[in-house]
């Protein structure tokens, strides 16, 4: 299975080059990006992350003292601003009093996902992304994307929770932090450009693999 799952991520790599993600230019503002993602495009979280950067506000401190009513101004292009604007504070908080990036650093895998999980408003897609993405940890992120080409590559049923996924990919890939990265990148262009829910199967670099163009798979 490992030479299976490497074999796709090399497809996608030759087809798509280096995704370079997250993007962000600190650890905290992909903190940050990673709760605004929630359940909205990327561009609309860039608008959000924009009106907070041109008024000198995406550090711990800006937005814990930024008031609630002008924080949610700020936020709306992401959607869902008000619920985003609780969920913020706390994993700011959160990263505030752990110590933010250097403090968070000492902290063994293990013990930190669980505590990052118990911050309001972090589930596993968002604690993971924060641990990969902000904090460089080996932990792969499961996204809707992941379930859908995998259960048309026929190797993740569907009924599958969040843990067994990401227990699949980690315990079938390379613990390399730089390689789960790119790979789950790879996984979002897939999903957003031709593994659509109505796919697009004659232009995907994966099509040879898949069920779907053999009627086998949705």
């Amino acid at each position: 299975m490992r030479g299976r799952l490497t074999g796709i991520y090399r497809a996608l790599r030759r087809a798509h080059g280096p995704q370079r993600w997250w993007p962000g230019e600190s650890p905290f503002e992909v903190v940050v990006g990673a709760v605004l993602t929630q359940n909205t495009a990327w561009k609309n979280v860039e608008k959000a992350l924009v009106n907070l950067r041109i008024r000198g506000l995406l550090d711990p401190e800006g937005i814990q003292k930024t008031s609630r009513s002008r924080l949610q101004r700020l936020l709306r292009p992401a959607g869902y601003f008000r619920v985003k604007e609780v969920r913020l504070r706390s994993v700011v908080s959160w990263w505030h009093e752990r110590g933010g990036e250097r403090g968070l650093a000492k902290l063994p895998l293990g013990p930190l996902r669980r505590d990052l999980l118990a911050v309001h408003g972090v589930g596993p897609e968002t604690a993971d992304s924060i641990l990969l993405y902000a904090l460089g940890r080996p932990t792969f992120v499961v996204d809707a994307y992941t379930r859908r080409i995998f259960r048309r590559l026929g190797l993740v049923p569907e009924a599958w929770s969040y843990e067994e996924v990401r227990t699949f990919f980690e315990g079938n890939l390379p613990r390399n932090v730089a390689l789960w990265n790119d790979f789950h990148a790879q996984i979002v262009r897939l999903g957003s450009t031709r593994c659509r829910p109505k796919p697009l199967c004659s232009a995907c670099s994966l099509r040879r693999r898949c069920l779907v163009p053999r009627g086998a798979a949705p």
